[in-house]
Protein backbone atom coordinates (compact mmCIF):
# COMPACT_ATOMS: atom_id res chain seq x y z
CA UNK A 1 0.00 0.00 0.00
CA UNK A 2 2.89 2.58 1.05
CA UNK A 3 6.02 3.03 -0.63
CA UNK A 4 8.94 1.86 2.05
CA UNK A 5 11.45 4.92 1.01
CA UNK A 6 7.92 6.98 2.45
CA UNK A 7 6.44 4.81 5.27
CA UNK A 8 7.82 6.15 8.00
CA UNK A 9 5.75 9.36 6.77
CA UNK A 10 2.61 7.80 5.87
CA UNK A 11 -0.57 8.38 8.42
CA UNK A 12 -3.35 5.92 8.46
CA UNK A 13 -6.01 7.91 9.97
CA UNK A 14 -9.36 5.45 11.06
CA UNK A 15 -12.23 7.53 11.84
CA UNK A 16 -12.80 10.51 9.21
CA UNK A 17 -16.07 12.13 11.35
CA UNK A 18 -15.18 15.88 12.09
CA UNK A 19 -11.60 15.35 14.56
CA UNK A 20 -10.46 12.55 12.20
CA UNK A 21 -11.71 14.25 8.74
CA UNK A 22 -9.80 17.07 9.72
CA UNK A 23 -6.85 15.98 10.51
CA UNK A 24 -6.27 13.58 7.34
CA UNK A 25 -6.85 16.80 5.14
CA UNK A 26 -4.47 19.05 6.70
CA UNK A 27 -1.86 16.17 6.40
CA UNK A 28 -2.61 16.13 2.85
CA UNK A 29 -2.71 19.24 2.41
CA UNK A 30 0.87 18.75 3.79
CA UNK A 31 1.66 16.08 0.71
CA UNK A 32 1.62 13.52 3.39
CA UNK A 33 1.02 10.03 2.41
CA UNK A 34 -2.56 9.63 4.74
CA UNK A 35 -4.92 5.90 4.26
CA UNK A 36 -8.40 7.18 5.48
CA UNK A 37 -10.63 4.27 6.74
CA UNK A 38 -14.07 4.38 7.85
CA UNK A 39 -16.88 1.82 7.94
CA UNK A 40 -19.48 4.42 6.97
CA UNK A 41 -19.74 4.11 2.57
CA UNK A 42 -20.90 7.91 2.74
CA UNK A 43 -17.91 9.52 4.57
CA UNK A 44 -15.80 7.25 2.59
CA UNK A 45 -17.35 8.50 -0.46
CA UNK A 46 -17.32 12.38 0.54
CA UNK A 47 -13.19 11.42 1.24
CA UNK A 48 -12.45 9.46 -2.54
CA UNK A 49 -9.96 11.36 -4.18
CA UNK A 50 -9.33 14.20 -1.41
CA UNK A 51 -6.45 11.62 0.54
CA UNK A 52 -4.46 9.33 -1.07
CA UNK A 53 -6.33 6.10 0.03
CA UNK A 54 -9.51 6.16 1.84
CA UNK A 55 -11.00 2.90 2.85
CA UNK A 56 -14.36 1.52 4.04
CA UNK A 57 -13.66 -1.37 5.92
CA UNK A 58 -13.94 -1.83 10.41
CA UNK A 59 -11.29 -0.98 12.47
CA UNK A 60 -11.99 -3.61 14.72
CA UNK A 61 -11.08 -6.76 11.89
CA UNK A 62 -7.44 -7.39 12.61
CA UNK A 63 -7.10 -9.02 9.74
CA UNK A 64 -8.82 -6.36 7.46
CA UNK A 65 -6.23 -4.03 8.76
CA UNK A 66 -3.01 -6.53 8.16
CA UNK A 67 -4.66 -6.93 4.62
CA UNK A 68 -4.45 -2.93 4.10
CA UNK A 69 -0.97 -3.39 5.62
CA UNK A 70 -1.44 -1.37 8.38
CA UNK A 71 1.74 -2.39 9.92
CA UNK A 72 3.74 -1.02 7.32
CA UNK A 73 2.36 2.94 8.27
CA UNK A 74 5.10 4.97 10.27
CA UNK A 75 1.56 6.60 12.06
CA UNK A 76 -1.81 6.01 13.33
CA UNK A 77 -4.28 7.90 14.41
CA UNK A 78 -7.63 6.71 15.72
CA UNK A 79 -9.92 9.45 15.41
CA UNK A 80 -13.03 7.12 16.77
CA UNK A 81 -15.08 9.22 19.62
CA UNK A 82 -18.30 7.82 20.77
CA UNK A 83 -17.78 4.38 20.03
CA UNK A 84 -15.13 3.80 22.89
CA UNK A 85 -15.25 -0.23 22.74
CA UNK A 86 -14.09 0.32 19.28
CA UNK A 87 -12.08 3.15 20.06
CA UNK A 88 -9.98 0.77 22.67
CA UNK A 89 -10.25 -2.29 20.52
CA UNK A 90 -8.89 -0.67 17.30
CA UNK A 91 -6.07 0.90 19.59
CA UNK A 92 -5.07 -2.06 20.65
CA UNK A 93 -4.65 -4.20 17.56
CA UNK A 94 -2.94 -1.32 16.35
CA UNK A 95 -0.47 -2.14 18.63
CA UNK A 96 -0.22 -5.54 18.39
CA UNK A 97 0.65 -4.98 14.68
CA UNK A 98 2.98 -3.23 15.86
CA UNK A 99 2.30 0.43 14.80
CA UNK A 100 5.65 2.60 16.26
CA UNK A 101 3.46 5.71 16.76
CA UNK A 102 -0.03 5.52 17.68
CA UNK A 103 -1.97 8.61 18.47
CA UNK A 104 -5.73 8.34 19.95
CA UNK A 105 -8.84 10.58 20.74
CA UNK A 106 -10.24 10.35 23.81
CA UNK A 107 -13.51 11.24 25.22
CA UNK A 108 -12.80 11.64 28.96
CA UNK A 109 -9.64 11.01 31.52
CA UNK A 110 -10.85 7.45 31.80
CA UNK A 111 -10.74 6.23 27.95
CA UNK A 112 -7.31 8.29 28.24
CA UNK A 113 -5.56 6.05 31.03
CA UNK A 114 -7.62 2.62 29.25
CA UNK A 115 -6.17 3.75 26.05
CA UNK A 116 -2.92 4.47 26.84
CA UNK A 117 -2.68 0.63 28.77
CA UNK A 118 -3.56 -0.79 25.30
CA UNK A 119 -0.80 0.71 23.39
CA UNK A 120 -1.45 4.63 22.37
CA UNK A 121 1.40 6.65 22.39
CA UNK A 122 -0.19 9.55 22.55
CA UNK A 123 -3.63 10.41 23.78
CA UNK A 124 -5.56 13.40 23.04
CA UNK A 125 -8.98 15.26 24.31
CA UNK A 126 -9.78 18.03 21.68
CA UNK A 127 -12.68 19.16 23.22
CA UNK A 128 -11.42 19.35 27.03
CA UNK A 129 -8.25 20.93 25.61
CA UNK A 130 -9.74 23.38 23.58
CA UNK A 131 -12.00 24.20 26.66
CA UNK A 132 -8.97 24.80 28.79
CA UNK A 133 -7.26 26.99 26.39
CA UNK A 134 -10.10 29.28 26.05
CA UNK A 135 -11.05 29.08 29.47
CA UNK A 136 -7.17 30.61 30.09
CA UNK A 137 -7.67 33.15 27.40
CA UNK A 138 -10.80 34.22 28.10
CA UNK A 139 -9.91 35.36 31.93
CA UNK A 140 -6.82 36.96 31.54
CA UNK A 141 -4.94 38.96 29.27
CA UNK A 142 -3.00 36.48 27.16
CA UNK A 143 -3.31 36.51 23.19
CA UNK A 144 -2.37 32.55 23.10
CA UNK A 145 -1.85 30.17 25.36
CA UNK A 146 0.17 26.13 24.97
CA UNK A 147 0.46 24.12 27.38
CA UNK A 148 3.58 22.43 26.62
CA UNK A 149 3.88 20.09 29.14
CA UNK A 150 2.26 19.63 32.95
CA UNK A 151 2.44 23.28 34.38
CA UNK A 152 4.45 24.57 31.92
CA UNK A 153 3.02 26.78 29.32
CA UNK A 154 3.87 29.09 26.44
CA UNK A 155 1.89 32.31 26.33
CA UNK A 156 1.62 34.99 23.91
CA UNK A 157 0.99 38.23 25.36
CA UNK A 158 1.31 42.07 24.58
CA UNK A 159 4.13 43.69 26.25
CA UNK A 160 3.39 45.32 29.29
CA UNK A 161 3.64 49.41 29.31
CA UNK A 162 6.91 49.83 31.86
CA UNK A 163 8.68 47.57 29.78
CA UNK A 164 8.62 50.27 27.09
CA UNK A 165 12.24 50.86 25.23
CA UNK A 166 14.37 48.84 27.82
CA UNK A 167 15.75 45.96 27.32
CA UNK A 168 15.30 42.38 28.26
CA UNK A 169 19.05 42.44 30.35
CA UNK A 170 17.67 45.69 32.03
CA UNK A 171 13.90 45.03 32.80
CA UNK A 172 14.97 40.95 34.64
CA UNK A 173 12.02 39.31 33.63
CA UNK A 174 13.39 35.97 34.59
CA UNK A 175 14.79 37.04 37.86
CA UNK A 176 11.50 38.86 38.57
CA UNK A 177 8.68 36.84 37.06
CA UNK A 178 10.86 33.12 36.81
CA UNK A 179 9.81 33.00 32.94
CA UNK A 180 11.82 33.56 29.88
CA UNK A 181 10.77 35.69 27.14
CA UNK A 182 11.63 33.24 24.08
CA UNK A 183 10.63 35.40 20.79
CA UNK A 184 9.21 39.16 20.17
CA UNK A 185 7.32 40.64 17.34
CA UNK A 186 6.99 44.26 16.31
CA UNK A 187 3.67 45.63 14.73
CA UNK A 188 3.38 44.17 11.69
CA UNK A 189 6.77 42.24 11.54
CA UNK A 190 7.39 38.72 12.22
CA UNK A 191 8.66 36.86 15.10
CA UNK A 192 12.27 36.43 16.16
CA UNK A 193 14.37 35.56 19.12
CA UNK A 194 14.71 37.16 22.06
CA UNK A 195 18.49 37.81 23.48
CA UNK A 196 18.97 39.88 26.91
CA UNK A 197 19.93 42.93 24.20
CA UNK A 198 16.53 43.05 22.38
CA UNK A 199 14.30 46.29 23.26
CA UNK A 200 10.88 46.08 24.12
CA UNK A 201 8.61 48.64 23.24
CA UNK A 202 4.80 49.06 23.68
CA UNK A 203 2.68 46.88 20.76
CA UNK A 204 5.91 44.53 20.90
CA UNK A 205 4.04 41.02 21.32
CA UNK A 206 6.04 38.67 23.66
CA UNK A 207 6.19 34.54 23.72
CA UNK A 208 6.32 33.83 27.20
CA UNK A 209 7.74 30.20 28.64
CA UNK A 210 7.72 28.95 32.20
CA UNK A 211 5.79 27.82 34.56
CA UNK A 212 1.99 28.01 33.77
CA UNK A 213 0.84 29.92 37.09
CA UNK A 214 4.12 32.37 36.56
CA UNK A 215 3.18 32.79 32.65
CA UNK A 216 -0.47 33.95 33.21
CA UNK A 217 0.77 36.43 36.04
CA UNK A 218 3.62 37.91 34.11
CA UNK A 219 0.62 38.43 30.90
CA UNK A 220 -1.65 40.58 33.87
CA UNK A 221 1.11 43.07 34.03
CA UNK A 222 0.20 46.22 32.66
Amino acid sequence: MVDKKSRGNAVVVIGLGRFGGALALELASRDIEVLGLDSDPKTVQEFSGRLTHVVCASSTDADALRQLSVSEFGRAVVGIGTDIEASILTTSILADLGVPDIWAKSINRQHSRILERVGAHHVVQPEHDMGERVAHLVTGRMLDYVEVDEDYALVKTKAPRWADDRTLGELGIRKKYGVTVVGIKQPGGRFTYATSDTVINGGDTLLVAGDTDKAERFAEET
